[in-house]
């Protein structure tokens, strides 16, 4: 589903990227400080989806994230905060050896205690795609993902992270059965998936139309284009369309064939699961460390991702969510920037977040966002609870 969800989202972003490029571009064009400032608070508004059985412990994981955020150089005044004293910090805690120890160690450290007791692995895969029944249940929620993918890449700086939290957050508002999601739900692994590989089309647009690139990604490619001669922007359709629509083209053959790779690759990556743990935590633990070490060769960055690596385990030992900590540190850096450089603008007056258009539906949506989502999750809650009482009886 993941390989389907992924190739449908990417196929459907290029599509869009094909025939609404300039449509989209100017509509993104118009986002400033405040837009991006109320686009970081829908973000943050979806922790409550993400919060898993408590929405109390995702609040305080996610209000965990926001505090390390601030960490590093003030993004206004220049000024470093709560570093003490250690350049390593001045840029914030490292994004990727966070997410490593976060993500990766903890689990590493978690599969040590069950190491010896957890009987191996050994399955078969017999179904390389998905059933006409798991199409037929996830396609509303894919095209809808894919459209709200294409859409936040098209934004300058907003990316793919941000884009796969939206899309797994409105599938699980939507869904009639939410306690499911973060326990293999299809519908989940499908929102997320085509919600970020959409992410990729619409980040094309801004840096075909108008020269704006939507992420590191597409900077690249901006260079690589103004090295070859080409100027993207209005006079790139008008002079050089054999060159935009081979790009066109290009994104939709990358997607066949990443699809072709997936379904012939399955049945060799599932290998992985019936290494023997004892082989296999090791390896990982290693391939984290020196993924740690490489981004900035520094050791400082290893010592930070083990640091995150301890703290992952014990959240997840008493039950807190660790996605509302990645959420906020992507977020809670956007949101604080911007805040800023609009009350600056506005000189004080915070108005300026509610009186233009776009920043105020996307905080009505936040607003709307926060109140079902957790309507929806105390729901869940108390469903659990009596689940838990009847069982105990």
């Amino acid at each position: 589903m993941s390989v389907f969800a992924s190739f449908t989202g990417g196929f459907t972003g290029a599509l869009i990227m094909t025939f609404l490029s300039p449509q989209i571009s100017k509509f993104a064009l118009q986002f400033s400080a405040p837009e991006y400032f109320a686009l970081a608070v829908f973000g943050l508004s979806i922790i409550i989806s993400v919060s898993g059985n408590s929405i109390l412990k995702g609040l305080m994981a996610g209000f965990f994230g926001m505090l390390i955020s601030t960490i590093g150089i003030d993004p206004v005044s220049g000024y470093p905060r709560f570093t003490f004293g250690l350049m390593d910090l001045y840029e914030g805690p490292s994004f990727i050896p966070t997410l490593i120890g976060l993500f990766a160690l903890s689990e590493v450290f978690k599969g040590v205690e069950s190491i010896y007791t957890q009987e191996k692995v050994k399955n078969k895969i017999d179904q390389y795609l998905p059933s006409l029944a798991d199409i037929k249940k996830v396609w509303k929620t894919i095209l809808k993902s894919s459209i709200l993918g294409t859409f936040i890449g098209s934004i300058p700086g907003a990316g793919s992270d941000i884009a796969a939290f939206v899309g797994y957050s409105e599938a699980k508002r939507t869904s009639k059965q939410p306690e499911n999601f973060g326990k293999g739900e299809i519908t989940g692994v499908a929102a997320a998936e085509s919600a970020n590989n959409a992410c990729t089309g619409g980040a094309m647009i801004p840096m075909l139309s108008l020269g704006v690139p939507g992420d590191a990604v597409t900077a690249v490619l901006l260079g690589a284009l103004v090295i070859q001669g080409l100027r993207p922007g209005p006079l790139l359709f008008k002079d050089h369309i054999d060159v935009v629509y081979n790009v066109f083209a290009g994104m939709m053959v990358a997607n066949i064939l990443m699809f072709l790779a997936g379904i012939v690759g399955i049945r060799f990556f599932v290998k992985i699961i019936s290494i023997d743990r004892r082989t296999l935590i090791p390896i990982i633990f290693l391939l984290s460390l020196v993924g740690s070490y490489s981004m900035r060769n520094s050791l400082f960055d290893v010592w930070l991702a083990i640091a995150f690596g301890v703290i992952g385990y014990f959240m997840q030992r008493y039950d807190f969510p660790a996605s509302p900590i990645l959420l906020s540190l992507i977020l809670g850096p956007m949101a604080e920037s911007n805040l800023r450089r609009a009350i600056i603008v506005s000189q004080g007056d915070y108005s300026i977040l509610f009186t233009r258009p776009i920043s105020a539906a996307l905080l009505i949506l936040a607003v709307l966002s926060v109140v079902t989502s957790a309507m929806r999750q105390m729901k869940l809650e108390k469903k659990l609870a009596e689940q838990n009482m009847g069982e105990t009886q």
